[in-house]
């Protein structure tokens, strides 16, 4: 004999078969057909109702909705910033470079570098390094705080999809070209 097993919401725990397993008092009795159609067709919930076995649709995967935000806040993160004419970049290993020049452009007011730019070196100073520093670290604050706020709309349950490409610093949406 085989058997069905369901959970409180009477939905599909398990399936026994006589013998080989622990039959529990409130194992539902199926014939072989059934039994097979419930351990091979897996696209779909397979329920108890009103005494029958029967098979639904799964219900529609629910987003991650902050990994959603998050990914677009890393990509948003690198679009890079302009500062003084020179197009800087924002990447997490850009972002850690400029910060340790602008730590030396603060500890020493003379410090002058070569500084490569999206489109090439340029010789930069203390002031013109700690201006780029802070521009990025605003870009990247910028990024963070749209994070916080969609994070904070999603806890609400007001969030909507359109929400996601909007609102950031620069809020064109990147090309995917320069995000590699």
């Amino acid at each position: 004999m085989k058997y069905a097993v369901f959970n409180e919401d009477l939905t599909l725990r398990t399936c026994l078969i006589s013998g080989v397993h622990q039959i529990p008092t409130s194992a539902i009795k199926v014939d072989d057909g059934l039994f097979l159609r419930i351990t091979q067709e897996t696209d779909g919930i397979w329920r108890l109702v009103d005494g029958e076995v029967v098979k639904g649709e799964r219900p529609a995967p629910v987003p991650d909705y902050a990994q959603l935000v998050a990914v677009e806040r890393y990509k948003r993160e690198a679009t890079g910033v302009t500062v003084d004419d020179l197009q800087i970049e924002t990447t997490r290993d850009s972002q850690a470079l400029i910060a340790s020049t602008g730590l030396s452009a603060v500890l020493d007011p003379e410090y002058r570098c070569n500084f490569k730019t999206v489109t090439g070196f340029v010789e930069i100073g203390s002031a013109q390094i700690i201006a780029i520093a802070k521009a990025v670290r605003a870009h990247v604050q910028a990024c963070f705080d749209r994070d916080l706020t969609l994070l904070r709309v999603i806890e609400a349950g007001a969030f909507h999809d359109d929400m996601l490409s909007q609102g950031w610093p620069d809020s064109s949406p990147p090309d995917p070209a320069e995000l590699q």
